[in-house]
């Protein structure tokens, strides 16, 4: 049994055998006006395999297990339904703990160009501006996440794009982008709101999410939040949707899943002792909820983290 992660891409066809020029990073170019997608494929057990790109890539799993070292940091296991972003110039070092031909790995690189995240985000910056002190832009230390529906489908669209014959290949390519880069924007955000490491960048949203994060054993009320805001409940709403890709209720929602897994984690707790502590006044709408999001009971989470 594993815990549910996110959406998972549609992988294209592999390359033919007789094609394979490597069996450990077999590589495929697609290139565009504006962006380059590579798509590597592993057909045997490999370690510290080293990949570096002159552009920011964004990187998903499509098949396999890899494990990906980045910054200096401990590796980490890299699966399909995850992302994770790697800025110019930034070494990868790679291991196939598992790749073989019956089992290959299949990952997607999209290499940006730089000129093209600077028009973005000055045109995001110039026609939607946050507000005093407050941009949209990258965040370079929130460099994975698990894909949600917007970002499967645009990556998705952008597979599509390359590999086609059309001749507004490159427009389309374009305009997905912008929508890939926004969604990458909100991710981020939204991790650093859940993991507590938003920036002075954030000014307007670090006091919104301090409050949920102080009420979260309570049922938050949406008047109290634009309040703290300084808003009002129409634009507030407006405002957290476009700063985190979601609404208050599902980032509160959320934020409330990962309280119970904290609670169910190794400790013998019921589930009922759970679903009341984070104010849930129906046990059963928690465990319908826990399930949605995590793809298993709260009783089976806890029996695997258990063990």
């Amino acid at each position: 049994m594993a815990l549910k992660n996110g959406i998972i891409l549609n992988a294209p066809d592999l390359s033919k055998e007789n094609s394979l020029k490597t069996l450990v990073e077999n590589r495929t170019i697609h290139t565009l006006n504006h962006c380059e997608l590579n798509l590597f494929e592993t057909y045997q057990e490999a370690q510290l395999v080293p990949l570096k790109f002159n552009d920011l890539v964004v990187t998903s799993m499509l098949r396999g297990k890899k494990v990906m070292h980045l910054f200096d940091k401990e590796g980490f296991d890299y699966l399909p339904g995850e992302t994770v972003i790697v800025p110019s110039n930034v070494e990868m070092k790679i291991d196939f703990p598992e790749a073989s031909k019956q089992n290959p790995t299949q990952c997607l690189a999209l290499a940006l160009d730089h000129s093209k995240i600077s028009e973005i985000l000055n045109l995001l910056n110039e026609k939607y501006p946050k507000g005093q002190d407050e941009y949209w832009q990258l965040n370079a230390n929130n460099y994975f996440f698990y894909n949600n529906i917007e970002l499967a489908a645009s990556i998705q669209k952008l597979i599509k794009v390359c590999l086609s014959n059309s001749v507004t290949k490159d427009i389309i390519a374009d305009l997905t982008l912008q929508e890939m880069l926004i969604q990458i924007i909100q991710l981020q955000t939204q991790k650093g709101a859940h993991d507590n490491t938003l920036t002075d960048s954030n000014p307007t949203l670090s006091p919104i999410i301090a409050y949920i994060k102080a009420n979260i054993n309570n049922n938050i009320n949406m008047k109290k939040l634009s309040d703290v805001a300084c808003m009002s409940t129409t634009a507030f709403h407006r405002f957290f949707k476009r700063e985190l890709g979601i609404t208050p209720v599902e980032f509160i929602l959320q934020e409330k899943i990962r309280m119970a897994k904290a609670l169910l984690s190794g400790q013998n707790i019921h589930v009922n002792e759970v679903s009341y502590e984070l104010g849930f006044e129906d046990s059963n709408y928690f465990i319908r909820l826990f399930k949605k999001h995590e793809g298993i009971t709260p009783k089976q989470y806890q029996k695997l983290t258990v063990n």
